[in-house]
């Protein structure tokens, strides 16, 4: 998907949020403005270990 492709689909998203989280998505997005290029990469590893690894983690927690 190109990007132009990619920032139609998250209008698309966006458009059809409820009122009551849209702000908590915009504070979301704007946050991100402030991250560096590291600490998205960072946590986008982060996010996909959890993923993969939910189970165990659950199994941790316990």
């Amino acid at each position: 998907m190109i990007t132009q492709e990619i920032k139609t689909e998250i209008h698309k998203v966006i458009d059809n949020l409820p009122d009551t989280i849209a702000s908590d998505v915009l504070d979301y997005l704007k946050g991100l403005l402030n991250k560096t290029k590291h600490d998205l990469t960072m946590s986008r590893k982060l996010a996909k270990i959890i993923k993969e690894d939910k189970e165990l983690l659950e199994k941790l927690a316990q």
